[in-house]
């Protein structure tokens, strides 16, 4: 619906709020479906009429500002999750550009994760309204044009680090020329090359083989030989209320509980938790701490550290909260504090190591343990692999992407905003 030329359909919900209401109710008993009122398309979690932003955005008479932005976003992290936070609060609506797998490998190197992949993890985030695939790595004139006639985009928005082509220019050249651009500071400590860098150094050593499990099958004593990449992340407690619902569970919300590292945000972790939010009304997710993932999963592990894995799994849109350094076993007493009416756990999940004891004995001896079946068979450990087996590659990648953030940091400026 245009609702942008009918405005006299939002004068009448004005003046006759009795009379469209009932208009509404007639729809809704005709089964129309959401979209025919102009919804958005990611997929959301459940919420009243009055809630939409088409709603809002009449009842204060000015129209929704759509802002863009556009990147690879492979190996998502809560860098890029901050980016498009950000990107949103600068207008009502925010769509993502997600840069072809052939573009990437043009410009940048191979991609880890695949298109598929991507589309999950961009689409799971809860700040994203629209994604348009296949997007272009430098923004063309032509591919401008589209974005400002055909998806509306009010503003193209891109962080204060650079984004230059094979040939040097600004990817973003034609939008500042347009006078359609606007500039968000970047997430400090981290990002896809970091990530990189730290698994090839975590796991890098060639000596280092793999059992049929994905587990380090070298001696305790040499795997710590070796120290992980260190992450340079600063936490605050404001970054993580930025990126928290802020809302507690219903006095009689079914509460679902479900636990694990999360390292290396992945599209399989994605679709178990929206298979999880799925059985109850709010879902309660537990980040286990550094040690305890060290513990049973070998010293090289985790990849990512405890805040970082933490603001990753806050950013899905099907997750209402988390335990910031859960236990690995579940007690009768947290199941009781936090009201959890059913834990569960995938079918597809890293192998365990030096675990005697059943973590979910517990909620299994109550009734209240279900396993889900896990929509995709992704973990940590394939993703790591899948870099260690084109080692070269990106190897080479790192060390170009190291020099264009050597001169970033060098010469960056404050820029406002967070």
């Amino acid at each position: 619906m245009d609702y942008e030329n009918n405005s006299w359909i939002w004068d009448g919900v004005s003046n006759c709020p009795h009379l469209f209401g009932g208009l509404m109710l007639t729809a809704a008993l005709l089964g129309l479906s959401s979209s025919y009122f102009g919804v958005i398309g990611v997929p959301s979690l459940p919420c009243s009429w009055s809630s939409l932003g088409v709603f809002r955005k009449k009842r204060n008479g000015k129209k929704r500002i759509r802002v863009y932005m556009d990147g690879c976003f492979d190996l998502m992290h809560y860098g890029h999750a901050n980016a498009l936070r950000q990107a949103k609060a600068l207008g009502d609506e925010l769509i993502v550009g997600l840069v072809s797998d052939e573009e990437i490998l043009a410009n940048k190197g191979p991609p880890v994760l695949s298109m598929e992949e991507r589309l999950a993890l961009v689409s799971g985030l809860k700040w994203v309204d629209e994604v348009i695939t296949d997007a272009p790595y430098a923004i063309t004139e032509n591919f401008m044009n589209r974005l400002f006639h055909e998806y509306k985009v009010d503003y193209i928005i891109h962080g204060d680090d650079p984004c230059l082509l094979p040939d040097g220019t600004d990817a973003y050249a034609l939008a500042k020329k347009a006078g359609r651009y606007k500039q968000i500071k970047r997430t400090e400590g981290v990002s896809s090359t970091d990530i990189v860098g730290r698994i090839l150094s975590s796991l890098g050593d060639t000596k280092v083989c793999k059992d049929i499990n994905g587990t380090d099958s070298r001696p305790q004593e040499e795997s710590q030989s070796n120290g992980a990449h260190i992450s340079h992340f600063l936490p605050t407690s404001r970054r993580i209320v930025q990126f928290s619902n802020g809302k507690g569970p219903g006095p009689n919300a079914r509460i679902v509980y479900i636990d694990g590292a999360f390292d290396i945000f992945h599209a399989g972790h994605v679709e178990i938790l929206k298979k999880a939010r799925e059985l109850g009304d709010f879902l309660l997710v537990g980040i286990h701490t550094d040690e305890t993932v060290s513990k049973y999963r070998g010293s090289r592990y985790p990849i990512m550290q405890l805040h970082e894995r933490s603001l990753s799994v806050l950013a899905c849109r099907y997750v209402d909260e988390v335990i910031i350094g859960a236990p690995w076993e579940i007690t009768k007493d947290m199941i009781t504090t936090f009201n959890i009416s059913l834990v569960v756990h995938g079918t597809v999940a890293e192998k365990s190591q030096n675990s005697e004891i059943d973590p979910y004995e517990v909620p299994k001896g109550m009734g209240k343990f279900q396993l889900l079946d896990s929509p995709k068979d992704i973990t940590t450990t394939s993703v790591a692999q899948r870099i260690m087996a084109n080692h070269e590659a990106f190897m080479k990648r790192n060390a170009k992407k190291a020099k264009s953030e050597k001169r970033y940091y060098e010469e960056k400026k404050y820029v406002s905003g967070d």
